[in-house]
């Protein structure tokens, strides 16, 4: 049998695909990683805009507890500490995200852990309810009916484009809820971003592997297959079987950029809309990631970028996986078929895998494939 020109086909440059690859080349496999974007990097990807790195696809603060991936990616850019620190706006308020009682003396003027616990314990003996069947009642089982109606009705229903009763509970059964001052969005040991953008971390994994965007594995598979050996898909695996089995369902995104003559907009990196008649979810500042955050405010303009929850079909991009119950067996399915019709490709990633990944998640999970697979 001919020798093919490579071990592993990557499908997509994405945090995993690059991971998977760099792991893969240290091992001495030849690999190809093509993705169909105009880049590498899938939604990681930065752009330069008159001296500020804008996230295009969405702003990421890498943040984890596991110390191997922590060190993994340090070997590939220099991080620059970062917290987070997000704020909620509904009806001209502000309030403070995630909960905890500067969010509670906001809402209510209370002042000590005590009194923001009566509160949200009498809403919720209020709502009476034992055994959340959806996320409206997971909501109010935890946190009332104010901080519900306040903050995250509206804004989770533009995000998943149907009502809360209609959407699982599981979606907010870990919302963080703090009775003490702490305004940091992640409880993780490291939080950061890398020098430069993501584009730097990106480089660095694919550093020494061919790599070639705006190459859609679709259009020609069966050329695509016969260069390797194996192949890692990391796009939808109902897109790759022609949607044979039924179309999984997803929730997009349509993200509107804009330079504005102005040193600084609206005082934060990103500001959250939760009423239900705003039309975008968030406006997202970009100037405040950068490293030297004190020469990006210095700037006489400002990016900004806002971002409107879409339905998802052929001309947009899967952001979020609708992950409920009738989804999750529709992609077992397509696993099951991969393994019958497939057998050469793993089905991985983000969209392979039908799951919602922090960027730490995809870097582990892309270091367990390699380990498995190499």
């Amino acid at each position: 049998m001919k020798r093919k020109e490579y071990n592993y086909l990557i499908v997509g440059a994405g945090l995993f695909g690059a991971t998977f690859a760099c792991m893969a080349r240290r091992r001495g496999k030849r690999c190809l990683v093509i993705d169909k974007r105009p880049h590498p990097g899938g939604n990681t990807w930065c752009e330069e805009a008159d001296g500020i790195i804008v996230h295009r696809y969405g702003p990421h603060i890498f943040h984890t507890n596991d110390e191997e991936v922590w060190e993994f990616v340090n070997r590939f850019a220099t991080f620059t500490p970062y917290t987070l620190n997000t704020l909620a706006c509904s009806k001209g308020k502000l309030y403070s995200l995630p909960f905890n009682l500067h969010t509670f003396y906001q809402m209510w003027g209370v002042t000590t852990p005590a009194e923001a616990r009566a509160v949200i314990g009498r809403q919720r003996r209020e709502a009476g309810i034992a055994a959340p069947r959806n996320l409206e009642e997971q909501a109010l089982s935890l946190v009332g009916r104010d901080v519900y109606e306040t903050l995250i009705k509206g804004y989770t229903e533009k995000q998943w484009g149907r009502p809360c009763r209609e959407l699982p509970a599981d979606i907010i059964k870990r919302l963080p809820v703090r009775f003490y001052f702490d305004n940091n969005y992640f409880n993780d040991r490291h939080q950061g971003i890398p020098d430069g953008g993501y584009n730097v971390l990106v480089h660095g994994l694919l550093e020494g592997i061919e790599c070639r965007t705006r190459c859609n594995y679709l259009d020609d598979r069966a050329h695509f297959d016969a260069l390797a050996d194996r192949i890692v898909y990391t796009g939808p695996a109902d897109e790759y079987f022609g949607f044979r089995l039924g179309r999984l369902e997803y929730r997009s995104l349509r993200f509107v950029h804009e330079t504005l003559p102005v040193s600084c907009y609206q005082g934060n990196a990103i500001v959250n809309y939760t009423a239900a008649d705003v039309p975008y979810t968030r406006i997202v500042e970009h100037k405040f990631f950068a490293a030297d955050r004190a020469a990006a405010l210095s700037l006489p303009h400002t990016v900004v970028t806002r971002e409107y929850p879409a339905p998802f079909g052929p001309a947009s991009e899967p952001y979020y996986p609708v992950g409920d119950a009738e989804n999750r067996a529709l992609h077992a399915s397509y696993l099951e078929l991969g393994r019958r019709l497939a057998p050469r490709t793993v089905f991985a990633g983000r969209l392979g895998s039908y799951q919602y990944y922090d960027m730490d998640r995809a870097v582990s999970a892309a270091l367990k494939l390699s380990k498995e697979c190499v």
